[in-house]
């Protein structure tokens, strides 16, 4: 019987996620002015420019805001689709490409000829020689821990590390 891992998520990391929070920052203050200028006095330029002027537009005003905020929160959304996830049979690590489309690339525990853990990021060297890099997750100490301690019970070479001998025991 093989070691599985218990599943285990690494989300993105804090800067990562910066510019699509910064987004819905920016949304959510436009729908306060807009909420801010209904209930404004009627002789304000807020007033004017959200409720009189609102007639003459095409779209209206609220209905720009809300697909503005309804677009931020999907962008926070999707900020937060990236990351590994470390599963019984091996790695998933999801990425956006282009237009924001996900992709996910799975890799079994059989593919992996060695993890290096002592670059800047981590890397798996893979069973037909290329090199796959890991994108940089929140909990990066943890993500090492856990491939450290699958690569030795999986008799996969490890570059790097803490060593075993530091390595602490699984929380039970």
């Amino acid at each position: 019987m093989t070691f599985r891992p218990a599943s285990a998520a690494f989300g993105p990391t804090f800067a990562q996620r910066v510019p699509s929070l910064l987004y819905l920052a920016v949304a959510l203050g436009a729908l306060g002015l807009v909420l801010a200028g209904e209930r404004s006095a009627p002789d304000s330029e807020l007033f004017r420019v959200v409720v009189e002027q609102d007639a003459y537009r095409y779209v209206g005003l609220r209905a720009c805001v809300l697909m503005l905020v309804a677009s931020a929160i999907a962008t926070v959304l999707q900020a937060g689709m990236r990351g590994v996830r470390v599963v019984g049979d091996g790695l998933e690590l999801r990425e956006l490409v282009a237009f924001g489309w996900p992709r996910i690339r799975r890799y079994r525990w059989a593919q992996i000829d060695r993890i290096v853990l002592d670059r800047a990021s981590i890397a798996l060297d893979l069973w037909d020689g290329s090199r796959a890099l890991l994108p940089p997750v929140s909990g990066r100490s943890e993500l090492s821990l856990l491939l450290e301690r699958v690569g030795y019970a999986r008799a996969i070479p490890v570059k790097g590390g803490v060593g075993l001998d530091e390595l602490p025991e699984p929380e039970r």
